[in-house]
């Protein structure tokens, strides 16, 4: 079993910044690619920003320029730093895992969500 743990959400005037950390752990034998979703009140959930195995990384359009993906792989972490914060960046922030299992099974997980709510 892996476990993600988010940390970093909450409260944060437009045009601030936030930073959330995911870290996994469990039964890792290898991390293919980490990454951050959001899902807005009344929408659908929507990439923010994947990187991969390698150092590629991939961010939605509406994020391109003020937030920026990030990993310590020596501890299974990512983050997600959040710059220039705006009211349509509230949401609930998931973060995603790909791995390799020991039997080398490719799985996928998710952590519970971490809120993030940018208002005056």
């Amino acid at each position: 079993q892996v476990q993600l743990v988010e940390s970093g959400g909450g409260l944060v005037q437009p045009g601030g910044s936030l930073r959330l950390s995911c870290a996994a752990s469990g039964n890792i034998l290898s991390i293919q690619t980490m990454g951050w979703y959001r899902q807005a009140p009344g929408k659908q959930r929507e990439l923010v920003a994947t990187t991969a195995r390698g150092g590629t990384t991939n961010y939605g359009n509406s994020v391109k320029g003020h937030f920026t993906i990030s990993t310590d792989n020596a501890k299974n972490t990512v983050y997600l730093q959040m710059n220039s914060l705006k009211p349509e960046d509230t949401g609930v922030y998931y973060c995603n895992v790909e791995y390799v299992t020991p039997i080398l099974k490719l799985l996928e997980v998710w952590g519970q969500g971490t809120l993030v709510t940018v208002s005056t």
